[in-house]
């Protein structure tokens, strides 16, 4: 089941909405076959494996990390189910049930009426990590969002004077541009791209480009900043922009999204459920420090990628990883779960899961908002 993980993870970014699966066909305590899904519309990773093993596969095992697929109105490739039964496979092994309501157990009901064991459960927790964007999005057609900070051990994103470039080190950015591969969208404020004039785009790693997103509230980003070339899709999130700014981008290709504005910049709860309308099935969030409060503050991320780099900048005015009013107790901080830490050249990357209360929002009433993007 790792080898079926790891072979998985190899079709990052090219598979989504779809979820990663890989398959691993054994006989006799051999690997005779394995294969992952590839892209999205392509074949899925069973049906490659089991093509693959041929006649071998009769009386074999199959392990997959996610429930293998059943037919279903819409569905783009042949169910899973049918082939693994064609094949005569004698036992599955199954990480986890795939939440899709069309699927939802479909798939072992069919495996076990045809006499076919099953086992499940094996390795499910890395299994659903894995597929933690699939997962959130196939039950609530909303984007999964996660927020990414390169931060000094002090705290600060930018010293007083915005200069941020580099507080990590090219191991972590690296790291970030496998991130941006693995999300649908980047996102960041007005604020960052006035100051760092950021591309947004898949360089260090091979990967398809991630839609870029920038939150620009009164249209105060020039169409003259990198993020509005053409190396990758770009919107415009805004709530007042002039006409003639407006006019500019769109002959440059980039869509402006109009939104209804709120205190800090537009209306974010809106702007992830167009997104989720139009199959964007992830967001990274990049920054700044506002941004990121925003998100934080209306309990709107799911995920947090914290890279402390070994620097501290001091200074009352430099730039805090996450800014806004904050909360007025450490009772109404925002705890994080499952938390990990790994080395990453010289930087430390922290992972792990806000906690929310659902009882923040009413207590910060109107004044969570912080300066505008």
């Amino acid at each position: 089941m790792r080898r079926v993980l790891a072979l998985a993870r190899q079709g990052e970014g090219y598979t989504r909405p779809n979820p990663l699966v890989g398959a691993v066909v054994v006989k006799d305590g051999v690997i005779i076959a394995e294969a992952y899904h590839e892209r999205f519309g392509g074949p899925h990773a069973e049906v490659l494996a089991l093509e693959r093993a041929g006649e071998r596969a009769q009386g074999a095992e199959l392990y997959v990390n996610l429930e293998p697929c059943v037919d279903f109105p819409g569905k783009k490739t042949p169910p899973c189910t049918a082939a693994i039964i064609r094949a005569g496979i004698r036992r599955v092994v199954v990480a986890v049930r795939d939440p899709n309501p069309a699927v939802a157990g479909r798939g072992v009901a069919e495996l076990k009426a045809a006499g076919i064991e099953v086992v499940e459960g094996v390795l499910a927790e890395e299994a659903r990590k894995l597929n933690e964007i699939f997962f959130h999005w196939i039950t609530t057609r909303t984007p999964f969002v996660a927020l990414k900070l390169a931060l000094t051990l002090d705290g600060k994103i930018a010293s007083h004077t915005g200069k941020s470039r580099w507080i990590t080190g090219p191991a972590a950015r690296t790291r970030v541009h496998e991130l941006r591969r693995r999300y649908a969208a980047v996102l960041v404020g007005a604020n960052t791209v006035l100051l760092d004039d950021p591309e947004l785009t898949v360089r260090e790693v091979a990967g398809p480009q991630p839609l870029r997103i920038v939150l620009d509230g009164e249209g105060r980003v020039p169409p003259s900043a990198r993020v509005f070339n053409r190396a990758a899709k770009t919107l415009v999130a805004t709530a007042r922009m002039r006409p003639e700014t407006e006019e500019t981008l769109r002959a440059q290709g980039v869509e402006v999204l109009r939104l209804p504005a709120q205190e800090q910049g537009v209306d974010l709860r809106r702007l992830l459920a167009v997104l989720g309308e139009r199959g964007v099935d992830s967001v990274l969030v990049e920054g700044g420090g506002e941004v990121a409060w925003s998100f934080l503050s209306q309990e709107l991320v799911h995920k947090i990628y914290f890279f402390y780099a070994p620097l501290i900048l001091g200074g009352r005015r430099a730039v805090p990883a996450v800014g806004g009013e904050g909360f007025a107790d450490p009772s109404q901080g925002i705890r994080v779960r499952d938390l990990t830490v790994e080395e990453v050249g010289g930087d430390l990357l922290l992972t792990g899961y806000p906690e929310y209360t659902g009882t923040r929002l009413t207590s910060l009433g109107t004044r969570d908002a912080g300066t505008r993007w």
